[in-house]
């Protein structure tokens, strides 16, 4: 990137920092619907500011504690971690981004999807989701973290997570709402 590309992208991370400032002025705290809180760790990716990226995390962090987060934004934050060495940290978003989309990771290594698409009621569950994904395993900047992802994906952890996380969603799609079905749902979301 250009210098004058890299300062027009801090200069829309600015912009959206003022607005979810503004917001949380004018409210009292965060009405973004608009999902703009999302959009400044692609940024600080694209311009490779892991420094301001990680800083920008923590913010996100303490102000939006719950918020699940769209798969991108959070492989995105574990490309940010991992280039911060917050190895523990990363790996902890890379199972989150599994989580939100199982098709992302495959995506990224330019694989096709290792399994179907779900009966899901969340449309960014699915493969065709990532349509616009634009994070690849062949790109320079993310040759590294490639490897790492791979490494970590291979591993006995992320292994043990992912057939669990699979088994329950495939328990999921045919057991009706009841309380078995409840401690499924419970069981899958300790699982992150």
């Amino acid at each position: 990137m250009t210098a004058n590309q890299i300062d027009k992208t801090k200069d829309k991370i600015r912009k959206i920092r003022s607005v979810l400032a503004a917001e949380r002025k004018k409210f009292g705290g965060y009405d973004d619907s608009r999902g703009l809180r999302y959009l400044p760790t692609a940024l600080y990716v694209k311009i490779g500011d892991f420094d301001g990226g990680f800083r920008y995390l923590n913010w996100f962090n303490k102000n939006f504690r719950n918020d699940a987060g769209f798969p991108e934004f959070l492989f995105e934050a574990a490309i940010i971690l991992f280039k911060k060495r917050k190895i523990e940290d990363a790996k902890k978003y890379v199972l989150r981004t599994y989580f939100a989309n199982t098709f992302l990771i495959d995506k990224f290594f330019l694989k096709p999807p290792s399994r179907r698409n779900r009966n899901v009621t969340i449309g960014f569950q699915y493969y065709e989701y990532l349509q616009n994904f634009q994070y690849r395993c062949d790109q320079q900047e993310l040759l590294e973290f490639g490897q790492w992802l791979k490494d970590f994906i291979e591993s006995n952890d992320f292994i043990a997570f992912k057939e669990e996380h699979d088994t329950i969603e495939n328990q999921l799609e045919t057991e009706p709402v009841g309380r078995k079905r409840s401690r499924l749902v419970e069981r899958l979301y300790k699982l992150i």
